[in-house]
Formats: structure tokens, C-alpha cells, sequence
């Protein structure tokens, strides 16, 4: 909020579920009369609303059937019976605030559920109904809905801020399950603020704070603009009614002034637009009285000086359309420079479209004018609740439904792991950082990240060594790959091995510096160190092959033989070895007794250190220095060689590699005998594809043998091969061959199972 008189205490902002004023106490059950209808929808109310289903009918009559009309009626009596003997404040019978609530939903045409839900919504809280009965007489989409909109009065709390809080997280749950929740949540908070007349300047006060804080911003977010502008407005009027007031009156008294201005722009705009070939409906407008009041704080201008309070709203058929209309009316008048937007290009995050630009009318009264499309008009006023069709499938909800969906979903997961109400609240403010997700640890404990970040920027936005050792990433129990772009409301999980190490390929999708500077610090510390100490390995089983010992302390040959070769040092010499720039076996010889040379060929040499050579141990952990190819993926238990390669190190392929036996017999003298350690790494990566006939639950039950025979599945495709089945691509974790051959005993229980076969390519 820009206006910081708004900004109210914490313990105000709790109370987020006080619906308006009410008297609870129980009269003697007699049949409440009405005589007088409520309301519209659309319009504050100049007299207090009184109990009649009329107008209401008259309104579901236009988009409704009979059976659903009927539904209406029925969930009508119900609650006119539950709320006999109870009134509202201004001594109303109380069932005139749900039959209000109700016509500001059907103005936005929800479906029968949700009408029934808000002629319903307060059973549960005020009358003692209980859900089953609800569930069985109006079905279970009812019957949840009303129980998201109950508060948790009957629960014991410590103090009445927790209940407050815990009330509004029931309410999230609901929302996020049920979009619904919030769009009735959203109707009774305006008719409460409509009648906040009857109760106390304080409460008044109170409630408009609350309603401002939680209430406002979440309609802006929903896009619901008409529903915001009058909320706002009624929380000025509640906060400061003196200002407001006078306020009014001034902008009032500028109509009459300015009627004439207004007059020659709507009479020109009408002449305008039809030479141009556009047929418009054209209406103006005023700001918003907290708008124009905003205006004045921000920018610290007394009315007077506050010009742009009137403006033209130009609605078209197509799209081309609007701009044709911009062209025309910035012929018509001098555009003022900076002043034009085009949100229909680029929409706002609630779906708002339209282009805006200011122009300079008769006597140099700036005016805005707004061109848009009816179905425009429609989304700008009623945001998510713009052509409402209400469907259980998310897949069939057009993009603005599903992106609020999303956000309430995000939100929900946010404050579910919170504990303390203050911010808890303030989370729900996620509108005001657009930039920003915010994702918990499994401890609930929530981690700010800046928008497109992935899990490798979550671990090492925990700990270092978390990030340094990530093999695998759960996003919300389940196993997602590393590069997984994050959502508000994720709960990450990352899997860790000592093994594991930093990956160059991360510094292609991590979006916080401090992930890209750790990733960098690794890949030029602990890979060049990683790499001395295997080139060392290397470089010592040379000299036991040729019969020489290690030089460990001849300082004066390392000295020369790095000055001869243009090495800084030893560890570069021996980095080299080991990132294969290179060969251990020429640097051994460097090094050997003159007699024990010049007796032998290099050839020669290369074939005595072949005969006698000894397996370099494999353990599968040494980090960049030994990698495992991904060409064949070999895992412990198979035949492997090794072949250095020029700046990778020691790559390990299965013996019978078809990549690995072209290479080799390019550059034999790059390729060393190799064999595993009996202590190798464990959760090794390898591929599998599944034949599978598609049936439902073939999946589930896969995935449940891959589990219970100790794997983890990293990432999964599938592709139909034939009408009856499916071709699944699986990676998974194993620890050797042996256990390989387990998983795939374990899958081929799976009935569906046709046909297994381990990627070696």
C-alpha cells in the first residue's frame, strides 16, 4: 500500500475472518417477512436490505435451468429456517445479508453450487448445522465450500489472534482446493462493508483495516476491479469519513464545472469514431474517490491540482480495432507524451487488457481514455469471474482461472508451514513481490528465492555443502530433476551423497549469485585439487609398472622437468595428468634411471608398462577427475576400460562400448586398464526402457517394485508405441549390477510388463 494509514496494526490484520456486524443470540422461531427487495449487486445500497428472494430469481433466471433454480430455492429455505430469530446489527432479519451475498455471485454468473453455498454459508457458524447434513441435503461441493467459509470458533485457542489466523488458513485450504471459497469469501466482505453503518466507529475502523490489508488486494490479484475500486472506496469512507466527504462533495461540484468539457469530447468522440469505420460504445467515468484521495497524499496535491479524475472507457468488437480507435482519437487530440500503455500486449498478472493513453481535450483538460474489447471489459471488471464456468478438470479452465488457481495453491503452501500469525498474514501480500517465490525446507522453515530459481539454488541457499553434495531434488514429495524452475509454495527437499560434486551444466539454469559463485569456487578449487591427487594415482602406478620409484622428494626434478614442460608447479603437472593433458607413463619416464631408458625404446616402454600394469581401482566417487560415460553407463559389476581424455580426466566405459572401442583404437596410448573397488559409490544413474501394455495404474504399481526393491526414479517419459502400449523411458538410481538385476526382477511382476531392456547408448 502507498497509503501508509492503511497499513494497521498486526492484531487488526488478524482478525481476517470477522465477517460484518451481527447479533448472535437466538429469538423465538417465528417466519421472518420481507417486504422491501435488496439491493443490485452493483450498487450500494440507500436503504437497508430486506429479505426477498425476487431479485435474486430474477437474476439466476437468465443463465440458469429450473432444476438448478429449484436447487437455489431449496438451499434458500434451508437457511431462511437455520437463521430464523437471528438479526443483524441494524435489527434486519439475518437472512437478508446471504440472499445479498448471493446476487453479487450471480452477477458474476457462478454456477448453482456456489449460490447455493453462499445462501448457505453461514449454517455452520451461526446455527449449528453440521457438514454431513449439509453434504447429504445440497451434495459435497456445498458442503465444502461452506465449511472453507466457517471460522473455528468451537476450538480452543490461546488467544483470539490464533484463532484469527488458524480461521484464515482454513479458509487458504478451501481456496486452494476451491476457487469458489474466495469468490463468496470476496461478495460478503462487500455487502459487510456496505452496511458497516449499524456498529461502532471503532468496529467500523476495524474491520475496513482488515478488509483493506487482506481483503483488497486479493480482489486486485483476482483481477476483480469493480469489486476492488468499491472496497477500497468503502474503506475510506470507513476509516475517514470526514475526508471522505468532503472529498465527494468536491468531486461533485468539478462534475457540474466540467460537464460541458465532458460534453464536447463525447460528442466528438461519437462523430470521430464512425468516419473511421469503428462502431464503439463509448461511456465515461471518474476515478475512484480513494484513488483521487491517494493521488493527493502521494504526490502531495490539493484537489485542484489533481485534473485527470474523468476519463472515456471505448469498448470495440476486435482487437485491431483498439489500436485503429488509439490512431483516431490521438488525430483527434494531442496525446500527452509518456502517458500511453499497452497493457493488451503485455497484460497485467491478473489478466487485465486494455490500451490507456492521456489526452489533451478543450481548454487543455487532460482526459484518459481506455480501448478495449467487450471480453476485455468483461475480465477488466470481473477478473476470474468473467465468463464463470466452474470445472473439476484444472486442464479445461481457461489461462486466467488456472493461473489464480496456481497462486492460490502457492499461497496456501506458503502460510500452511508458518507458525507465526504475523507472517503469516503478511504472506499473503505475495502480490507485492512479484519477483520473488517462496519456497519452505521439509522443517517448514520458508526460503525467499528470486523467480526462476531451481533446487540446485535452494540447496545452496541452505549450506554450502548441502548444494556442493545435491544428487537429487523432491519438490513436494516427489523427485524432480535439479533444473526444476520453483514455485511460491514448493516444499523442497534436496538428496545429498558425500559422493556427489558440483556440475559445471548447473551454472546453465541457477539464478542466485550466491549458487553460481559457489559453483564456480568449486569447479576451480576442488576439481583442480581432485584432479592432483588422481593424477598422482596415475603418475605412481606409472613408476610401478616401469620399475622406478616415486619422486616424492626430489624436488630438483619436479623443478625441472616443470620448467622444461612449462608447468608453474608439481599440482600442475600432476592436475594435468589427471584432467588427462598429460600422459602418466611419458612423465614417469622423465623421471627413471638413464640406465633403465636408454635401454629401451619408448615403444618398448609403453609395451612393458602395458604388460605389467596394474587396474586403476574405481570407486565411482572420485568426483570430476573419474567420470562414468554416459554413452553406456557402466555400473559396478561390469567389464570396464578407462581412457583419459584431454581435459576431462579418466572417462570409464563398459568394456564392450562400441564409442569407447572407436576411440581406442584412435589413441591407444590414452586408454589404462581399470577395474572396480570392492567399496564402490552407491546410487549410480542408469536408463531402462519398459514395455508396458496401457492400462490404468500400470504406472503406480511400476513405480511401487522400483521402490520396494531400493531404487529411486529420477526422471520418467513415455511414448505410445501401439494403441495398447506405451514405451516407458525410466533413469534410475542403483548401486551395481547385482542390484540392477533385482529392480528388474522386481519390475517384471508388474503384469503389464512386456518387455525390459537396460540403455547402454
Amino acid at each position: 500500500m502507498a497509503f501508509t494509514s492503511f497499513r494497521g496494526a498486526s492484531s487488526g490484520l488478524l482478525a481476517v475472518l470477522r465477517k460484518g456486524p451481527r447479533l448472535r443470540k437466538r429469538a423465538k422461531k417465528t417466519k421472518v417477512r420481507s417486504s422491501t427487495p435488496t439491493s443490485p449487486a452493483n450498487a450500494t445500497p440507500a436503504s437497508p436490505p430486506i429479505a426477498s428472494l425476487a431479485p435474486l430469481t430474477q437474476i439466476i433466471s437468465q443463465y440458469l435451468d429450473e432444476k438448478d433454480i429449484e436447487r437455489v430455492k431449496e438451499a434458500y429455505r434451508f437457511s431462511d429456517q437455520a437463521h430464523l430469530g437471528q438479526f443483524r446489527a441494524s435489527g434486519e432479519p439475518y437472512i437478508s445479508h446471504p440472499i445479498a451475498v448471493t446476487e453479487i455471485c450471480a452477477g458474476w454468473k457462478l454456477d448453482a453450487d456456489s449460490l447455493m453455498a453462499a445462501l448457505l454459508h453461514d449454517v455452520m457458524e451461526d446455527t449449528g448445522v453440521p457438514k454431513q447434513e449439509l453434504a447429504e441435503r445440497f451434495g459435497p461441493d456445498v458442503a465444502e465450500i461452506v465449511d472453507g467459509l466457517s471460522k473455528l470458533d468451537r476450538l480452543e485457542f490461546a488467544t483470539k489472534a490464533e484463532q484469527q489466523a488458524e480461521s484464515f488458513r482454513k479458509m487458504l485450504l478451501a481456496m486452494a482446493r476451491d476457487v469458489r471459497v474466495i469468490l463468496i469469501k470476496l461478495a460478503d466482505r462487500l455487502h459487510n462493508m456496505r452496511t458497516l453503518d449499524a456498529v461502532s466507529p471503532e468496529k467500523r475502523r476495524r474491520i475496513a483495516r482488515e478488509t483493506m490489508e487482506i481483503y483488497t488486494p486479493i480482489a486486485h490479484r483476482l483481477g476483480l476491479n469493480a469489486l476492488f475500486r468499491e472496497l477500497q472506496d468503502l474503506c475510506f469512507q470507513a476509516t475517514y469519513p470526514n475526508r471522505y466527504e468532503v472529498l465527494k462533495k468536491a468531486v461533485m461540484s468539478a462534475r457540474g464545472n466540467r460537464r460541458e468539457v465532458l460534453g464536447k469530447i463525447t460528442e466528438a468522440v461519437k462523430v470521430a469514431l464512425p468516419a473511421a469505420g469503428i462502431e464503439a460504445e463509448i461511456s465515461s467515468r471518474e476515478k475512484s474517490l480513494f484513488g483521487i484521495y491517494k493521488k493527493m497524499v502521494e504526490q502531495k496535491k490539493s484537489f485542484s491540482d489533481v485534473l485527470d479524475i474523468y476519463g472515456f472507457r471505448v469498448v470495440v468488437h476486435t482487437l485491431p480495432e483498439c489500436y485503429l480507435a488509439l490512431g483516431t482519437l490521438h488525430q483527434l487530440y494531442r496525446p500527452v507524451p509518456g502517458k500511453f500503455k499497452d497493457y493488451i500486449a503485455i497484460p497485467k498478472l491478473n489478466g487485465y487488457q486494455s490500451l490507456h493513453t492521456t489526452l489533451l481535450g478543450p481548454y487543455g483538460t487532460p482526459v484518459e481514455f481506455q480501448f478495449r474489447t467487450r471480453d476485455m471489459d468483461r475480465v477488466a471488471e470481473e477478473g476470474v469471474a468473467a465468463h464463470w464456468l466452474y470445472k473439476n478438470d484444472d486442464s479445461e479452465l481457461n489461462t486466467l482461472q488456472k493461473r489464480t488457481h496456481q497462486w492460490l495453491q502457492s499461497l496456501l503452501d506458503i502460510q500452511s508451514q508458518t507458525g507465526d500469525s504475523g507472517e503469516f498474514l503478511e504472506h499473503v501480500k505475495v502480490d507485492l513481490f512479484p519477483d520473488a517465490v517462496y519456497v519452505f525446507t521439509p522443517q517448514g522453515k520458508i526460503v525467499s528465492l528470486p523467480r526462476g530459481a531451481t533446487p540446485v539454488d535452494f540447496a545452496y541457499s541452505i549450506h554450502t555443502d548441502i548444494g556442493n553434495q545435491a544428487i537429487a531434488s523432491k519438490i513436494n514429495g516427489e523427485f524432480s530433476p535439479l533444473r526444476t524452475e520453483l514455485k511460491s509454495g514448493d516444499q523442497v527437499e534436496i538428496v545429498t551423497s558425500p559422493a556427489s560434486r558440483p556440475s559445471a551444466q548447473w551454472l546453465n539454469y541457477v539464478r542466485t549469485g550466491r549458487a553460481r559463485s559457489e559453483i564456480r569456487h568449486y569447479l576451480r578449487t576442488v576439481k583442480y585439487e581432485e584432479s592432483v591427487a588422481f593424477g598422482q594415482r596415475l603418475l605412481m602406478q606409472a613408476f610401478d609398472q616401469i620399475g622406478a620409484p616415486y619422486p616424492q622428494d626430489d624436488d630438483l626434478n619436479w623443478e625441472k622437468l616443470a620448467k622444461s614442460s612449462g608447468a608453474a608447479s608439481r599440482e600442475e603437472i600432476l592436475a594435468d595428468i589427471g584432467l588427462g593433458k598429460r600422459l602418466a607413463a611419458v612423465v614417469a619416464r622423465r623421471f627413471a634411471p638413464e640406465n633403465t631408458i636408454l635401454a629401451t625404446t619408448a615403444a618398448a616402454v609403453d609395451e612393458i608398462t602395458t604388460a605389467k600394469a596394474t587396474p586403476i581401482l574405481i570407486h565411482g566417487n572420485e568426483g570430476q577427475a573419474v567420470q562414468l560415460a554416459q554413452c553406456c553407463g557402466p555400473l559396478p559389476g561390469d567389464a570396464i576400460i578407462g581412457g583419459i581424455r584431454l581435459g576431462h580426466g579418466l572417462v570409464i566405459h563398459m568394456a564392450d562400448c562400441s564409442v569407447a572401442q572407436r576411440q581406442r583404437a584412435r589413441e591407444p596410448e590414452r586408454w589404462i586398464p581399470v577395474a572396480w573397488a570392492n567399496d564402490t559409490a552407491r546410487h549410480l544413474n542408469t536408463r531402462l526402457e519398459v514395455t508396458v501394455i496401457n492400462e490404468r495404474g500400470v504406472l503406480g504399481r511400476l513405480a511401487a517394485e522400483i521402490t520396494d526393491a531400493g531404487s529411486n526414479i529420477l526422471h520418467l517419459t513415455m511414448q505410445e508405441e501401439a494403441a495398447a502400449t506405451g514405451l516407458l523411458h525410466l533413469t534410475i538410481q542403483v548401486d551395481s549390477r547385482k542390484h540392477l538385476a533385482q529392480v528388474i526382477r522386481a519390475i517384471r511382476h508388474v503384469q503389464q510388463v512386456q518387455k525390459i531392456v537396460r540403455v547402454k547408448g
